[in-house]
């Protein structure tokens, strides 16, 4: 999969943009609040229409417009897949080759891409909300049914948890509604744990040998953690789990108001020699786990889809020392799309440049700079 250009306007900084990539590497260059960010923001929003900076598409519009256009087109293989969306008045819409998709869910997965940021440590420190987010951002783009069934999950749960205070506070004795709630939210439960516990265990095939080779220390595994135990079980063995932890609980939930179990209260956790690194490891060490997770999921993606995704590295060589720079550089120096931005090309190594196409950014207005030679 190869993002071949992209159009933008009056997103973020950039009044008009155009923009020709490198198949291979592409690396933005540039000082501080310049707009290299938005680049790749406009490509990772084009994937699955949602910025991974902030929830507003307010936020996304140049100052002073009411709109948002990103245009982008895509080769897989021998064909070509124009994609593209907007926002104009608060409306948000997507297109692929000039159709229009209206449901997000069948959008989502037409442009692949895994990103890094320095922000992403925060998913390894922060609440485990973040972590499920990850999950469910980046198996959605495998799997277009996995978003359906957590877009349904969350209607429904929302309906049960309403219903649950409704009951409380009304002193409602008859239950049936809430057992057909139940069993709907089951059934997009299981689907959800399934897909998550696959996934995970295809991280954690990858995983290991990835974070040895970036640090040459420790063994880094994954664990999936649910407030039932799905390990090893079919998906009518966690269907009845589910359904007799509903049951034996539903007092308490009751009287809580919400729903206590479910894929909505999952988390994950890092582990170095079975130690959670958000406990006990390093800056260092969160840092290389999230690189060798998102590593991780090349593979999954070219396993599933048959194609490889596109690489997005925000400013991540000025977060590693030279070594650990050269190490990633054997992971990315092949046959995937990267984009890459950086304060300069200085301390990147030369093997890399010499496959990389060249942007400067100034101030919202881009210079293509060409390859490592200067060539166009």
């Amino acid at each position: 999969m190869i993002l071949t250009k992209i159009n933008l306007v009056n997103f973020r900084n950039y009044y008009k943009c155009n923009i020709k990539f490198n198949s291979k590497i592409n690396i933005f260059i540039g000082n501080n609040a310049q707009g290299k960010t938005n680049i790749l923001e406009s490509v990772y929003v084009l994937a699955l229409t949602k910025s991974y900076r902030t929830n507003y598409d307010e936020i996304l519009k140049r100052n002073g417009s009411d709109s948002y256009k990103i245009k982008g087109q895509v080769k897989i293989g021998k064909y070509f897949k124009d994609l593209s969306i907007s926002v104009i008045n608060n409306e948000k819409k997507v297109f692929v080759n000039d159709t229009n998709i209206k449901k997000i869910s069948d959008y989502v997965s037409n442009l692949n891409v895994i990103l890094f940021s320095p922000e992403d440590v925060e998913t390894i420190k922060g609440s485990p909300s973040l972590r499920r987010d990850l999950l469910n951002i980046e198996i959605s783009q495998l799997n277009q049914q996995y978003i359906k069934n957590y877009n349904e999950y969350n209607k429904i749960l929302k309906m049960r948890n309403d219903y649950l205070k409704l009951i409380y506070t009304n002193s409602i004795s008859d239950i049936r509604y809430l057992d057909v709630l139940t069993d709907n939210l089951v059934d997009r439960a299981t689907y959800i744990y399934k897909e998550r516990l696959e996934f995970i265990k295809k991280i954690n095939f990858n995983i290991s040998v990835i974070y040895r080779d970036l640090t040459k220390t420790d063994n880094l595994k994954v664990r999936y953690e649910t407030n039932i135990d799905i390990e090893d079980k079919s998906e009518e063995e966690i269907k009845k789990i589910l359904l007799q932890k509903y049951q034996k609980n539903q007092n308490r939930e009751i009287i809580a108001g919400m729903t206590l179990f479910g894929p909505h209260r999952d988390d994950f956790h890092f582990l170095i020699n079975d130690s959670d690194i958000k406990v006990y490891g390093s800056q260092g060490q969160q840092k290389m786990a999230m690189i060798s997770f998102k590593l991780a999921e090349i593979p999954i993606f070219e396993e599933i889809t048959n194609t490889k995704p596109i690489l997005l590295l925000d400013d991540i060589f000025s977060e590693l020392d030279k070594t650990k720079r050269n190490r990633l550089i054997n992971y990315i120096n092949n046959d995937i799309q990267v984009i890459i931005t950086a304060n300069d090309t200085v301390g990147i190594n030369k093997k890399l440049l010499e496959n990389a196409k060249i942007f400067k950014i100034d101030n919202g207005k881009i210079i293509d700079k060409g390859d490592y030679n200067g060539r166009k």
